[in-house]
């Protein structure tokens, strides 16, 4: 693999140092810190001069791009990782957004921007802070956090909910979709927190977030219908919406639907397909909400798609005892790493998801006749809360495509 400190072109304005110091993570009996160090190798290997970090096929979305430059900083290749990230910074659009699909080299192919893909890109620059405490990356990256931001909240409903995409003319979206919503909080929360360390607060940013959040926790009816989607099962609980005895009973009532014993978490409830990358994040949920046992058993059992070099292949049809699809894919490798992290307790972004849900419940919005709850007057809590309401519904697409 050559060495990506050699792919910096001149003049770009970030320090590329060398890999940070201290500890991978090691989960212990599943993966030693060298195996995971390793995986980390196989996504820094799969990048582009540019920065870029592709699917399988080559093409580039952010919300995967954002993904792998959080697990390659987990590994220590800080050099790989910031050029992920100012490849963010130079292509983002003016209106704040990145195109849906660019084709390795460049070239985009579909030109709509998603509203999840924009808002991930605060996530990953809150992780690589969390993790070097470097106020001048920061700094650096803040005016692309806000631009993105605006981007995202400029398809936001009164509701709550925020629409999917906005096509290549301008025109947004017919709906919103329950896991890139989902992501879109824990990506609110994170731009909040840095807009804070900027020194410019964004308390609208806050009370948009809090609106999201009480809509994806109970307002089934504010999304299209994905409940086939493992990710439209288990996304609310990761990304913070969803947390508690609502969140266990989240779980509870979808694992019969979606987990593999020993295998893992399948991708659609109607095919013997599992995926790692879904597995995962299931992992990560549950360490969110304090099920470490299950969480590890989950960690455990999807290593059975790890190759010998450390990449990871996306999934397993189960069924025929085949990969699925026949590839290895960087974003599975990167949330293999991430849940090690969060197992590990390893970083400074190792509890990035379990914070997401933390110091705050989703509490009734700023306006709730935007959503149609009714307050009560001693100012209990609005009705979704009612787990029959929000729970016993169908809630239940990849967060970054």
């Amino acid at each position: 693999m050559r060495d990506n400190l050699a792919r910096v072109a001149p003049g770009l304005s970030l320090p590329y140092a060398p890999g940070l110091p201290g500890p991978v993570p090691s989960v212990a009996g599943i993966l030693g810190d060298q195996e995971i160090a390793a995986t980390g190798l196989t996504i820094a290997a799969g990048q582009e001069e540019s920065g870029a970090i592709g699917w399988p096929d080559g093409h580039i979305d952010a919300w995967n791009h954002v993904e792998c430059a959080m697990a390659l900083t987990v590994c220590g290749l800080r050099g790989p990782a910031r050029l992920a990230y100012e490849w963010l910074r130079s292509t983002q659009r003016p209106d704040g957004s990145w195109p849906r699909r660019t084709e390795a080299g460049g070239l985009v192919t579909d030109a709509a921007g998603e509203s999840n893909h924009a808002a991930y890109v605060s996530v990953g620059v809150w992780h690589e802070f969390l993790v070097t405490r470097d106020a001048g990356f920061l700094r650096l990256m803040w005016p692309m956090v806000r631009r993105a931001i605006d981007f995202v909240l400029g398809l936001q409903t009164p509701r709550g909910e925020i629409i999917w995409e906005r096509a290549a003319d301008g025109t947004p979206g017919s709906y919103a979709l329950l896991t890139g919503c989902s992501s879109i909080y824990q990506s609110l929360r994170c731009a909040v927190a840095l807009g804070d360390l900027a020194g410019e607060p964004q308390p609208d940013w806050e009370l948009a977030a809090g609106q999201l959040g009480h809509v994806v926790a109970g307002h089934p009816e504010a999304f299209a219908d994905k409940a086939r989607f493992s990710m439209d099962w288990y996304y609310p609980v990761l990304a913070g919406p969803v947390r508690g005895a609502a969140a266990a009973a989240r779980l509870a009532g979808g694992w019969p639907d979606f987990v593999v014993p020993g295998l893992g978490v399948r991708c659609v409830s109607d095919e013997p397909w599992v995926t790692g990358a879904e597995t995962c994040e299931l992992a990560l949920a549950l360490d969110a909400i304090g099920d470490r046992e299950r969480a590890l058993e989950l960690f455990a059992g999807v290593q059975h798609l790890r190759d010998a070099d450390g990449a990871y292949w996306t999934g397993l049809q189960f069924a025929n005892q085949q990969h699925f699809p026949a590839e290895r894919s960087h974003w599975t490798a990167a949330a293999v790493v991430l849940a090690a992290d969060a197992l590990a307790g390893t970083t400074g972004g190792a509890h990035l998801f379990r914070q997401a849900g933390a110091d705050r419940a989703v509490a009734p919005p700023a306006d709730t006749s935007a959503c149609g709850c009714v307050q009560s007057a001693d100012s209990r809590p609005c009705t979704f809360q009612d787990p029959e309401r929000a729970f016993g519904g169908d809630l239940g697409e990849r967060a970054g495509g």
